[in-house]
């Protein structure tokens, strides 16, 4: 088979959350045993004819209100790329979660990828229950709306392919709209797998994170986003800080702040 061209790949890291426990990450794990850190990320497919930011991260408030650590905006490391946030004009959205659907006004000229299920959740009767809306920022949705209504966002129902080489699905499980990004590189496919799996561990262990809108769409999830991908080390985790870890930095100043995810990883042994 044969496609276009691949696409470079990026992760960007922006945030971190520290001193957190293993049941903040696994379902069923000891409240008593310390857990790793969340990494924030948001990601770049990008090609000699089109590029797209998958997510736009949180914003200062979000991170100031839910004590999450802000490194860089969002956009700031897109910039470091060597790509105008203002000049993007197609984001993907995941899902509308306030650390992945945040800081829109910084992408002021695109259009947004959505999930028909998670925007019709994100503004319906589910927001009524304070422990369903938590992870959600009612500014955000607002502002997704806005751009609803000024025609500047595509839904999608399922799989969807945007251009030759890389494809949206739907998976559900964390949110209920959750969509992960199947990406043709020059090593094959790689799906961003957002919050489908927040760490490798659980996808490699079946142990779904605690956040979950259902617990069985998570499971059959992982099946999913394996099936999707050249091998599990074509799969990227949502906030695992082994990402950083595994794959090469862009440049020796983006270490830390940016990799490549277009080559193979170190070993995950």
């Amino acid at each position: 088979m044969t496609h276009a061209d691949p696409f470079e790949l990026y992760a960007i890291r922006y945030g971190c959350h520290t001193g957190r426990r293993s049941s903040d990450n696994f379902i069923g794990a000891d409240a008593h045993e310390a857990g790793e850190n969340l990494d924030y990320f948001v990601w770049v497919a990008k090609n000699a004819d089109r590029c797209f930011v998958i997510d736009t991260g949180f914003n200062p408030t979000s991170a100031a209100e839910r004590g999450r650590t802000l490194l860089r905006r969002p956009a700031e490391g897109v910039a470091s790329l060597g790509i105008d946030p203002g000049a993007v004009d197609e984001v993907i959205l995941t899902h509308l979660h306030y650390d992945h659907a945040g800081s829109l006004d910084d992408f002021p000229r695109a259009r947004f990828h959505c999930q028909d299920s998670e925007v019709a959740y994100a503004t319906g009767r589910c927001m009524c229950h304070p422990f369903l809306r938590h992870p959600y920022d009612v500014e955000d949705v607002v502002g997704l709306v806005r751009r609803v209504h000024a025609g500047r966002v595509v839904f999608h129902d399922g799989a969807a392919e945007i251009v030759p080489g890389l494809s949206l699905h739907r998976i559900g499980g964390h949110s209920a709209g959750l969509q992960v990004v199947r990406v043709w590189t020059r090593r094959g496919w790689v799906v961003v797998a957002s919050d489908a799996s927040h760490f490798y561990a659980n996808m490699a262990t079946g142990r779904p994170f605690p956040a979950v809108h259902d617990v069985g769409a998570m499971l059959e999830g992982f099946r999913t986003v394996r099936a999707l991908a050249d091998g599990d080390d074509h799969v990227v985790p949502g906030h695992d800080p082994l990402v950083t870890a595994l794959y090469p930095a862009v440049s020796p100043a983006l270490e830390g702040i940016a990799v490549r995810l277009d080559v193979a990883p170190r070993s995950l042994a």
